[in-house]
């Protein structure tokens, strides 16, 4: 089953819990299981507050935000795996009310 991890430096979304509950229900969109109770408590998402001297790209900057994506073995082929890419980046911006966050965004898939 599905477990998402965003992790962004404190005070970036305003409704962690929305996030979450977003992030799970567009990876489970995605992948197309069944829209039963055994999925829906089983895929889950965890946002992660991190203090903003714990981020940095080279030039100091911590306004980033990384997603990691773990599912089954072969539960998203090359088409979903973009389409998770695309959506959960568009998620995390629209939660932060940032647009230009989708450009610091990374997602990371492991199976």
């Amino acid at each position: 089953m599905p477990m998402i991890d965003a992790y962004a430096a404190a005070g970036t979304f305003a409704d962690k819990h929305q996030l979450a509950v977003d992030l799970a229900t567009a990876v489970m969109t995605i992948e197309q299981v069944p829209d039963i109770p055994m999925f829906r408590r089983n895929t889950a998402a965890f946002v992660h507050d991190l203090d903003t001297d714990s981020v940095a790209n080279v030039d100091g900057d911590s306004n980033y935000v990384r997603v990691q994506v773990l599912t089954n073995a072969g539960a998203l082929d090359r088409a979903k795996q973009l389409a998770v890419v695309r959506k959960l980046t568009d998620i995390v911006a629209a939660a932060a009310g940032d647009r230009t966050l989708a450009d610091r965004t990374w997602v990371l898939l492991t199976e």
